[in-house]
Order: C-alpha cells, then sequence, then structure tokens
C-alpha cells in the first residue's frame, strides 16, 4: 500500500498542529522495521518483528508507518487474524504502538495522530475489531497522553483479558542506592552467593541460550508446574532478531558447570526479565539472586532507566513473586486494553475465535504433561 496522508488536525485540536502526518503501510522490509525501531525510547521485544513472525507468523503481520515529510514519529506492529477473502477478522497490537523518539519529549500530537492512523487503517478500511495493549503503566504521563488521545476507543477487550502486571525497578539511581533498596533478607542472600565466588558469563550466541534450555529443563523435571512458557519460541526469536536487538543470556557456573540462568531483553528505556531458571545445586549457591543483581547492573550500563521484573502474579505463583518483590520495585500495572470496532461481524468473529480458543486450551491443559515456567509471555 502506498503512502496516505492523514488528517493534519484532530477535532478539538488547535488548527496550528506542528505535524502534517502521512501514514505507510506494509511498505518496509523486516531490515528496515529493526533499524527503525532503534530511534524510538519506548522499543520492546514485542514489537521486533522477529517476535511477531516467530510466535504468529510473517504472513499474519502488519506494520504501520506514522511519519512527517522529514521524520518518522511512530510506528505499529499488529497481528492481523482474518479469513481469507473477506473484510472482517481481528487486528491485534501489543506492546505498542512507539511512539517516543530517543532524546525528544513525548508529543502528544503524534499520539493522536497514531489513534487516527490505527483507526483509519484497520478500524474503517479493513473492518477489523482493533484491540491496541498499549507499553504504558497507569499513574504515568505516558499513559495519561495515550488515554486522551485514544478516547474514542473502548476498554472493552475481547483478545486480551488479562491485564499485564509487574514489579518495576528505577534503576537511574547509583548501584549503591540501588543494593541499598533491597528488602533486607533479599540482601542476605545475595551477599551470601557473592562470597561463593560464582562465574557470572553473559552472552548472546546460540550455544549460551542452548546451555540456558538445558538448565530450563532440568527446572521441569525438579518443580512439576503448569506454564504456556514456549523456550524453543524464545530460541527461534533470538536466532532471527538482529545483533542489536538480541536477548542477553546470563550464565551462572560453579567449578565449570552451569546451574542457574537467566533471559533479559535491553531494549529502549526498560530492559525486560524474561526467563529464568535454577537447578538444585543452583539453589544451594544463591545463584539466582547473583544472576538478578548481574542483570541489573549489565541494564543500567548499557543505559536502561528501568528493569521490568518480568510480571507478577502472587496468587498463581507467590514464589516468584515474593522472590522479586524483595527487590523493592514498584507495584504497578499497564493500563487497560483499548478497543474499537466499527463492523458487528468482526466483533462476533473476535468472540467466537477466543471461546474456540478457550476450549482449545482446556484440552492441551487436560492432555498435556505439566510442565514449569518462569513467566508467561
Amino acid at each position: 500500500m502506498g503512502a496516505v496522508d492523514c488528517m493534519p488536525v484532530r477535532i478539538g485540536e488547535p488548527a496550528n498542529a506542528r505535524h502534517t502526518f502521512q501514514v505507510e503501510v506494509d511498505r518496509v522490509t523486516e531490515s528496515e522495521w529493526s533499524a527503525l525501531m532503534d530511534q524510538f525510547e519506548d522499543v520492546n521485544i514485542y514489537q521486533t518483528w522477529a517476535y511477531g513472525a516467530v510466535r504468529w507468523s510473517d504472513t499474519q503481520l502488519s506494520h504501520l508507518i506514522l511519519r512527517d515529510r522529514t521524520d518518522i514519529l511512530g510506528m505499529a506492529q499488529l497481528r492481523i487474524v482474518r479469513p481469507r477473502g473477506l473484510r472482517m477478522g481481528v487486528a491485534y497490537l501489543r506492546w505498542g504502538p512507539l511512539f517516543h523518539r530517543r532524546g525528544r519529549e513525548l508529543d502528544a500530537e503524534v499520539v493522536g495522530g497514531m489513534a487516527d492512523a490505527l483507526l483509519d487503517e484497520y478500524v474503517r478500511r479493513r473492518g477489523l475489531h482493533l484491540e491496541v495493549l498499549p507499553n504504558s503503566f497507569r499513574g504515568s504521563r505516558r499513559a495519561e497522553i495515550l488515554e486522551a488521545q485514544f478516547q474514542g476507543f473502548d476498554h472493552r477487550p475481547i483478545v486480551s483479558q488479562e491485564r499485564y502486571r509487574t514489579f518495576l525497578l528505577d534503576i537511574s539511581v547509583t548501584t549503591e542506592e540501588l543494593r541499598k533498596n533491597l528488602d533486607g533478607k533479599w540482601r542476605n542472600q545475595l551477599n551470601a552467593g557473592t562470597r561463593n565466588n560464582l562465574e557470572v558469563l553473559e552472552g548472546q550466541d546460540a550455544a549460551a541460550y542452548e546451555e540456558f534450555r538445558s538448565l530450563y529443563e532440568q527446572m521441569w523435571q525438579r518443580k512439576k508446574f503448569e506454564s504456556e512458557v514456549r523456550i524453543e519460541e524464545f530460541q527461534k526469536i533470538q536466532q532471527r532478531l538482529p545483533e542489536q536487538q538480541k536477548m542477553k543470556i546470563f550464565l551462572c557456573r560453579v567449578q565449570g558447570k552451569s546451574v542457574a540462568g537467566l533471559v533479559c531483553s535491553a531494549l529502549g528505556d526498560t530492559a525486560i526479565y524474561l526467563l529464568g531458571a535454577t537447578n538444585e545445586d543452583g539453589l544451594k549457591v544463591k545463584a539466582s539472586y547473583v544472576l538478578q543483581w548481574a542483570a541489573i547492573r549489565s541494564a543500567k550500563e548499557c543505559g536502561s532507566r528501568f528493569y521490568d521484573l518480568g510480571g507478577i502474579d502472587p496468587v498463581a505463583n507467590p514464589g516468584v513473586y515474593h522472590f522479586k518483590s524483595g527487590l523493592s520495585g514498584r507495584d504497578i500495572s499497564h493500563v487497560e486494553a483499548l478497543t474499537r470496532c466499527e463492523n458487528p461481524i468482526s466483533a462476533g468473529f473476535a468472540r467466537a475465535s477466543q471461546v474456540v480458543r478457550g476450549k482449545l486450551r482446556a484440552f492441551q491443559h487436560a492432555t498435556r504433561p505439566k510442565r514449569v515456567g518462569q513467566q508467561s509471555r
């Protein structure tokens, strides 16, 4: 599709708008998308082409770029699910759109332009049910701007029923302050692990991930509880990501033998803890504490301002919740999903798809062996 001019002024906004927006849809290549992403503060692994292609397939992806005459201002990768040849279906945007350029103040006019562009392309032109899961925490300035500019959207999600909740750690302070802010018991465990003279390695290559995967398998055998994590998917994503966007893999060894591992993504201003695994030997030497601290320090050195501990659920996974709470981050949640649909058939299709998906999950849960995981992503 060629570039399409958006309305330069939104209803209710002053006539002296600073941008004349243009929208480009599905004209960018994978390598171009990856390079453009690095220009944004709010970039994250869930908006990478590699994540979308492995998680859903290239054929289901759509890429929208918002620009003015001189600059790229916003980006959004969506998953499109629709019956072939029919003007109906679902457009799903996870942890996006991206609209905060590096080194610039967040521009409300750009956020509004992105809201208009998504509405025009996916709701009005394609007739889809649009569901947006923004990468925006409640109570933040970003959330205030987003909800004001997406005010024509509803909070009635069909595809995404759960709101993301996590501990968010401000790592822009000094390392000494970070350590001082740790819960006393957590800090004691870290000190004990540090005295064990553990070897900590950081890598991004296939061998490092394979070593982590082996540890993960060992943890499955020990804990025996259910998870939707697919470590094979993350392995494929890692292989496809460009070098500058690859996940960081941390390994802890004792006498040359790996006892714990951690995987995180450090893109934009926020690093995200994705996966962790510890075997019996690792538990004895407090390796998980040492690795988590190493990942935080690495993210800080790479320029991240925040460290997202990767989701919490105090009811379903109280042990992980207790471990993460010891880092003294803020207990915070994403804003509610934003939805818009003007096609009743697409709304019905979205609801029916979720019913089928729920029944399939129930069947898989009843028939597959129980497995363990750190997070469900």
